[in-house]
């Protein structure tokens, strides 16, 4: 396991008064640019961000890409209609535009742009994406987490790229998280923001692991997160969680 960044250092050597959190940018920089295209992740670094957070779904052809949604747009006379990327080859997905002039891209593009950036962490999203995402990111040399609200495709995870650090997600507060922590072999714990409490980090925390927070957009949050001890905050906004930082440093 990575050291602890909690355990953070000033430039002297002299133990910072406050731990070092580390700021994700969710899906990029999409309060500026599209959401999980190349240009809101390379904003995302360029505001100072620590990494990156987003979603991976196969193409027919086993190509990994990153997108939100199971479906994308496609505009067609006199309106438009969805299809499911999983029955669409990646020669067909690449011409879609998901705004103007911006088109979804492959994992591995998104991962060639980061290597030398920061962190890049993978959600795993839709049937048996986790062996395709593993083997791109094992080919990439970037540094990269997985992550899913589907816990089983983390405990597979483990069992086909145990150097890959893993996360597991929660939309609810978990009834036991170092026991979900421990089944899935999960490193990173991401609960939605508002579920966080002391007992929780602490748990954690004392199983070894790490608290992440999504989608912190409020400086009022952040600063509530810090106190509880939270080691990274995943947020919409890199501009808003750079201030709070200068703020909590001062």
């Amino acid at each position: 396991m990575p050291a602890n960044p909690r355990s953070s250092r000033s430039a002297t050597g002299a133990s910072s008064s406050r731990p070092r959190i580390e700021r994700i940018g969710h899906r990029g920089a999409p309060r500026e640019i599209t959401e999980n295209t190349l240009p809101s992740f390379e904003r995302a670094f360029d505001l100072g961000a620590d990494g990156v957070e987003l979603d991976v779904h196969l193409t027919a052809d086993g190509t990994a890409v990153v997108h939100h949604d199971p479906d994308v747009p496609i505009q067609t006379r006199p309106r438009s209609v969805t299809r499911p990327i999983a029955t669409m080859t990646w020669k067909e997905l690449s011409r879609v535009e998901i705004s103007p002039g911006l088109t979804i891209p492959t994992l591995e593009a998104v991962l060639a742009l980061a290597r030398d950036r920061g962190t890049v962490y993978v959600e795993l999203k839709g049937k048996g994406v986790e062996q395709r995402a593993l083997a791109v990111i094992r080919g990439s040399g970037a540094r990269c987490a997985v992550h899913s609200f589907d816990h089983e495709a983390v405990k597979r995870s483990a069992r086909l790229a145990p150097e890959i650090p893993r996360g597991v997600l929660f939309d609810e507060y978990p009834r036991d998280v170092v026991g979900s922590m421990r089944d899935a072999s999960a490193r990173d714990v991401w609960p939605h923001w508002q579920l966080i409490d002391r007992t929780l980090v602490e748990q954690v925390h004392n199983a070894g692991g790490r608290v992440i927070a999504w989608t912190v957009n409020a400086a009022t949050a952040a600063r509530e997160l810090q106190d509880l001890g939270v080691d990274a905050l995943c947020g919409d906004d890199l501009r808003l969680l750079e201030q709070w930082s200068a703020d909590a440093a001062g």
